[in-house]
């Protein structure tokens, strides 16, 4: 038999399915909807508790009995009419009702916690949420901090490292002009040898000692400079390599920084928002905070260690050529006092010889004048066959496909082909014209042979030799400022 007043399960939904009045009546049966007899408890407890007591109607008593706890209930038994079976009466009506409006509270109460639970959780989420966006917004600022602070000590190291270089760059300039600068005293040593293997004396005196150990003296500083200058290119490839990383990283860290800067400033409001799913279940990441710091803490490590070699080869290459045009100098000013004395010596050789040979000096001086003339002449084609020289030398550096055997290349060799055929005839000439002033001194005497070696000694060492070397290079060129 069914209780009154249970709560029959909630449908599924917001609120449960709302009955009538003729809904009420359909769970009761006819036996239910008979009148009930309310009897009372008086044993025991000395208090009376009225329990409400159904009939039950059996065919063959009168009265029928049934036992509710210690109780017997005992009550006449009524016949059904087909009147009773089907009418209500007035409390069973208002059990109904009860029932219905206990049942609608029921429901309401449901909806209504249902409603304060779904608002407390509404605003919990929104709490969370919230806080989340406002901790997410928090760690960004954060990381554009971190990532401004990186990005500066790599600028401050870049900038360190671009001072640097420009000064090793600098000084590879001032390597690469000073040893283009020794070319001209080295062709100049070296011309005089060949000035001084013309005299006719055959001695090997202090002269010629000291224009070998000039040659050998430029020659190694030669070997230093191109060394050191090896080394500055080698350095300056390191550094170069150094600041693409820094630049690099720079470049990532500035485009990051952009990224962050642009997310930090979005709102629930921005319109440059959309849905990205699946974003949580890639990661896409190549580092941690931790390699992160540490990769940029090793570009700013490297960049000092280069710089510190950077300073290192500057100071080398800087010494070296102090010392490369401290040596020359010093050499060249040994070679110029030794030609000084020979001259001196010649000079007075001469002047003696000349007391002697009045008669002779017309016809010694017109030879003497072709012979100047004719070595003036190849003097004047040292230069464009230097200039030929140099080109073609310095065509050879050219880099890689570059380096093309094109008309300017075959030019420049017909034009060394012709200066040297020119140089050598001229020289053939100068040749005949010494040919000839031999034949003129071997037909005077054994006084005027003597006369015409020293006056060609004194004009080796006085005119081509001196005079060529007038032209050395000054320390502030020899060290590649000028």
């Amino acid at each position: 038999m069914e209780v009154y007043g249970s709560l029959r399960p909630c449908p599924s939904g917001f609120l449960p399915t709302l009955t009538t009045m003729r809904d009420s009546y359909k769970g009761f049966t006819a036996m239910q909807l008979q009148p009930q007899h309310v009897s009372f408890d008086l044993t025991g407890s000395g208090k009376s508790k009225p329990r409400l007591v159904s009939v039950q109607r059996k065919s063959t008593e009168p009265f029928e009995t049934h036992w509710e706890g210690e109780q017997l209930i005992r009550m006449p038994r009524l016949k059904p009419t087909p009147v009773a079976m089907c009418q209500i009466t007035r409390e069973d009506w208002l059990r109904a009702n009860n029932v219905n409006y206990r049942r609608l509270e029921s429901s309401r109460r449901h909806a209504e916690s249902f409603w304060r639970e779904t608002s407390r959780l509404i605003q919990s989420k929104e709490q969370l949420t919230r806080r989340t966006q406002s901790d997410s917004s928090r760690w960004i600022g954060k990381r554009i901090t971190e990532i401004s602070f990186w990005r500066s000590e790599l600028g401050f190291e870049l900038e360190q490292l671009l001072r640097d270089t420009e000064r090793l760059r600098q000084v590879k300039f001032r390597l690469d002009r000073a040893l283009k600068e020794t070319d001209g005293p080295l062709q100049m040593s070296q011309e005089c040898q060949f000035q001084c293997q013309k005299l006719n004396d055959g001695v090997i005196d202090v002269v010629e000692k000291e224009l070998a150990q000039e040659v050998t003296v430029i020659r190694s500083s030669q070997e230093q400079l191109e060394r050191i200058r090896d080394k500055v290119q080698k350095q300056l490839e390191s550094n170069r390599r150094v600041q693409h990383q820094l630049e690099k990283d720079m470049n990532d860290k500035h485009r990051a920084l952009q990224i962050d800067s642009h997310c930090h400033t979005l709102t629930n409001c921005s319109p440059a928002t959309s849905y990205y799913h699946d974003l949580s279940l890639v990661d896409t990441s190549v580092s941690v905070p931790v390699s992160w710091v540490q990769y940029s803490e090793d570009n700013i490590g490297k960049s000092a260690s280069e710089r510190r070699a950077t300073r290192e080869v500057t100071e080398l290459a800087e010494g070296t050529l102090v010392a490369t045009a401290r040596d020359m100098w010093s050499q060249y000013n040994r070679v110029n006092a030794a030609f000084t004395l020979r001259v001196n010596q010649t000079t007075h050789a001469r002047n003696t010889l000349q007391q002697h040979l009045a008669k002779t000096l017309q016809e010694m001086h017109q030879t003497e004048r072709t012979i100047s003339d004719l070595e003036g002449s190849i003097w004047a084609k040292r230069a464009p066959l230097r200039v030929a020289q140099s080109r073609l030398e310095e065509r050879t550096h050219r880099p890689n496909m570059e380096l093309c055997r094109d008309h300017p290349h075959t030019r420049l060799l017909s034009e060394v082909s012709g200066l040297q055929d020119t140089v050598l005839s001229l020289r053939q000439r100068l040749s005949e014209a010494q040919a000839v002033l031999q034949q003129l001194a071997d037909c005077k005497s054994g006084l005027e042979q003597e006369l015409c070696t020293k006056t060609h000694s004194l004009f080796i060492d006085q005119e081509r030799c001196l005079g060529l070397r007038k032209t050395y290079p000054s320390t502030p060129r020899l060290v590649g400022y000028t």
